[in-house]
């Protein structure tokens, strides 16, 4: 990603479709407001790849690879990302994936999913972040949780 100082502010680059190894379609963005110290964890998805960009605060994402014959199966990646070091960071299909506002302001996260949400048949599996089927603790120090 990339910060384009200009003479009446900073233009930051979102999405490049060579950024994007799916080369799938954009048919989606919401926006996530994460709370200073709130934890947004687990989710995952069985059809819908998410393509994430932190474009306020400073948010930890951890990843964990639930899939069973993954070669990094089991395996946990943190990766911090926000205002000083903006990121597009592609979620694929069977990764549980948490956020925490490491910040002392609100966090704003878009996410272009390749699938639009369906209300009715939503792809979408949440674990509490505290679940024992994920081995990772997050740094609690006050933190709010928000599931």
């Amino acid at each position: 990603m990339l910060h384009v100082p200009r003479d009446h502010g900073v233009i930051t680059e979102i999405f490049r479709p060579e950024w994007d190894p799916t080369g799938l379609p954009i048919v989606h963005i919401y926006q996530s407001r994460l709370f200073p110290a709130a934890i947004g964890a687990w989710s995952c998805h069985a059809q819908t790849i998410d393509r994430l960009f932190v474009n306020q605060g400073h948010l930890k994402i951890v990843l964990y690879d639930g899939r069973e014959k993954s070669s990094t199966a089991g395996q946990i990646m943190e990766l911090h990302a926000g205002d000083a070091r903006p990121a597009f960071v592609v979620l694929p299909i069977g990764i549980w994936h948490g956020l925490q506002n490491l910040g002392a302001s609100d966090a704003l996260v878009l996410n272009c999913p390749t699938r639009a949400y369906n209300y009715e048949d939503p792809d979408h599996y949440r674990l509490p972040y505290d679940s024992p089927e994920i081995p990772y603790k997050w740094a609690m120090s006050g933190a709010a949780r928000l599931r």
